[in-house]
């Protein structure tokens, strides 16, 4: 579907994530040991399958993925799906991932299944596509065409608004949009997001973040303190994981920006 689509990406707070940290100008791997709760919206009119495992899995995986190689590697033969699916579910007390477990498993049997999770490498949107439940494009492209926090510079514990299109001539894969914070204090602050493979044309994008850290609990963690100076940020879209060494990975684009914190 040609023309312009619109997609929104809240960041009710940012999330420590130290996995996520740049290396020079790279982006690293997105953080798999805690889950950013994030809302990102694709409208209506961009054209998905009624019936779409990719999104489901995705999640899936960037829940359970360490744990089921632990399970396989502490366990030895696993005989069943249901075995399998059954020990995930007992283990994190959560039957909806161990009904998604059985869902996949099954789709591809479990000697396919091991032997994905074993190569996988805690790549979510890698061990999807091994599963073919995601779709592969390797000639895909996309290029960010503007950046913008929106005010350029406020004061400590006010909202801050990011903005930026981009576009694609050939369509894009299974991927993620990527948006990282280099702060002052050096705990790295960002997220990644699932996006599913688009056609060629013009996009745009937003997000919002808060700095009041007055809801942050040091007991779970450091705090980013925001403190007053410059912040750069940058954003990225990948063809799947942005940071992967996998086949079917790569940093179609990305861009950076700076905002202001004052006291």
């Amino acid at each position: 579907m040609k023309g312009n689509a619109y997609f929104c990406l809240v960041f009710a707070t940012l999330f420590l994530a130290s996995a996520l940290g740049m290396h020079g100008h790279r982006f690293a791997a997105p953080p798999k040991a805690r889950p950013v709760k994030l809302g990102f919206n694709v409208p209506t009119r961009i054209s998905t399958p009624k019936f779409d495992l990719c999104p489901t899995c995705v999640s899936f995986t960037g829940q359970a993925l360490d744990i089921l190689l632990n399970i396989i590697l502490n366990t030895g033969v696993v005989g069943s799906c249901g075995a399998l699916c059954g020990d995930l579910a007992n283990k994190t007390g959560n039957k909806d991932l161990g009904v998604v477990c059985d869902l996949l498993c099954d789709y591809v049997g479990i000697k396919e299944f091991i032997t994905f999770i074993e190569h996988a490498d805690l790549d979510p949107i890698y061990f999807c596509e091994l599963l073919k439940v995601c779709k592969i494009k390797d000639d895909g492209d996309a290029t960010i065409t503007s950046l913008e926090v929106h005010p350029g510079s406020g004061e400590r514990g006010r909202k801050f608004a990011v903005a930026f299109d981009w576009s694609t001539e050939n369509g894009t894969g299974t991927g993620e949009i990527v948006l990282a914070i280099v702060t002052l204090d050096h705990l790295p602050l960002g997220t990644g997001n699932l996006v599913q493979p688009q056609a060629p044309g013009q996009y745009q994008g937003s997000a919002t973040f808060s700095t009041d850290n007055s809801g942050c609990d040091p007991s779970q963690g450091p705090c980013e303190q925001w403190l007053p100076g410059t912040y750069t940020l940058k954003l990225a879209i990948c063809n799947g994981e942005c940071g992967s060494t996998h086949p079917h990975s790569q940093v179609y684009d990305e861009k950076s920006t700076t905002f202001n914190i004052t006291a």
